[in-house]
């Protein structure tokens, strides 16, 4: 399932997307255009800040504002910057792969050529996705 801060998170980008390229959004014109707690998307602008997603001006003016086109912004980066690994299980991730405690056998193992086909599907729509698709909506 989703989580909340990444839901809201892809929200906040496509408001931004929607703006002037380089111009700063004041966060609480964002908390309220997008009915999102300031307080909850102060903490996600500044994970996606520090991914270098975005950008912020500080003052009178200032706000929030996208680092990249959003054609160059790509749902897999979104998604493992606010939700971490893709896969559902570690034993399939790419980035974050872990054995399986109660597995012997990953050749084997149902559960994991089940997820490997899952975690292909959901990367193919993610990494053919941009923020520039989902404002075109």
């Amino acid at each position: 399932m989703l989580s909340k801060k990444t839901k809201y998170g892809i929200k906040a980008l496509t408001y931004l997307a929607k703006q002037q390229h380089g111009v700063p959004v004041p966060i609480s014109t964002i908390s309220e255009m997008e009915n999102i707690s300031l307080k909850f998307l102060e903490s996600i602008l500044l994970t996606l800040r520090k991914s270098g997603l975005l950008g912020s001006k500080k003052g009178k003016g200032g706000g929030y504002y996208l680092l990249k086109n959003p054609d160059d912004i790509r749902m897999t980066t979104v998604m493992r910057v606010l939700e971490g690994p893709i896969a559902m299980v570690p034993c399939v991730s790419l980035n974050y792969y872990e054995k399986c405690d109660d597995c012997p056998n990953e050749a084997e193992c149902a559960v994991h050529h089940l997820m490997i086909q899952v975690r292909d599907s959901n990367l193919k729509i993610y990494g053919e996705t941009s923020l520039a698709d989902l404002i075109n909506y």
